[in-house]
């Protein structure tokens, strides 16, 4: 594999402490705090480590900034066992306190009713340049002191759809699109389902809050801002591959009371695969002046 596929199957599969309870590695992915989708995948994982089943819902809360420094305890409470549906709670724990927390169910595959909404048409990932192209299009915009951090190379593979400057956001309509996967194949002898469900948890955070900053001429790296992932929502409707272009498409309903709603559906080969749901804090903030 790719190093840095395999960095992050690494970064996603947990040391077994004891039964039930888990250490996951962190790692500087976006700056001081932990990357929420970091927090998802190994959350998941963790669940899906006391279970043969594959997830179908994730329903969770971010609840204090993690440190990229130091490792996260993953404690797994198995609060159901039924014929249909598994049910586990999972608190993630740094420095002593719980930092996290969700709820996640699976389910065996079963036939019944089947429906989905059309795939939106947008160009193919060939047609589009990807992330690490689009970023050197844009370097002199980006500081000095965060130019080596902002373009080192990320470690899944991202060609937007709609790209923007974050460094001199204009306006635009709350809706954002890209396709994502990893740099290279997973390795035959970790490719199992819960592992691509975990890496479909960590792709699920990329740019979806900042969905609803569009439409009002902002982006994460506006200095008047104060954003995080409140929490997180996530269902996985079929069987999908991580190392395969998946499109995901995201759009923002409402910005209220300094809140952001915002949801995503993923898209492989016509199939709606998963979905996301996510409200986010966009707190706007003076900036002191000298």
């Amino acid at each position: 594999m790719n190093a840095l596929t395999q960095e992050l199957v690494e970064l996603l599969s947990l040391e077994k402490l004891e039964e039930n309870i888990y250490r996951g590695i962190s790692r500087n992915l976006v700056g001081k705090r932990v990357f929420g989708g970091q927090v998802l995948g190994q959350a998941l994982r963790a669940a899906s480590y006391t279970t043969d089943r594959p997830a179908h819902s994730l329903h969770a809360y971010f609840l204090f900034g993690g440190d990229v420094n130091a490792p996260i305890i993953y404690e797994v409470d198995r609060i159901r066992e039924g014929k249909s549906f598994v049910s586990r709670q999972v608190r993630a724990i740094q420095h002593g306190r719980t930092i996290f927390m969700c709820m996640v169910s699976f389910a065996a595959p079963e036939e019944g009713l089947n429906y989905q909404i059309s795939e939106p048409e947008y160009p193919a990932p060939e047609q589009l340049k990807n992330e690490a192209e689009l970023v050197q299009s844009i370097v002199e915009f980006i500081p000095k002191n965060v130019r080596a951090s902002f373009t080192r190379d990320r470690h899944v593979e991202i060609r937007p759809v709609n790209p923007s400057n974050p460094f001199q956001p204009q306006p635009e309509a709350p809706s954002y699109a890209h396709y994502i996967r990893t740099h290279s194949p997973i390795a035959a002898e970790q490719d199992e389902i819960a592992l691509h469900q975990a890496i479909a948890a960590f792709y699920s955070d990329f740019t979806l809050m900042t969905t609803a900053l569009r439409p009002h001429g902002l982006s994460y790296l506006s200095p008047s801002l104060q954003c995080a992932s409140i929490d997180h929502a996530m269902y996985f409707h079929k069987p999908f591959r991580v190392d395969d272009w998946m499109l995901y498409d995201m759009e923002a309903t409402i910005s209220n009371s300094s809140r952001g709603l915002n949801f995503g559906r993923m898209w492989q080969n016509g199939e709606l695969v998963c979905s996301t749901t996510q409200e986010g804090l966009i707190r706007l903030r003076e900036i002191e002046t000298q």
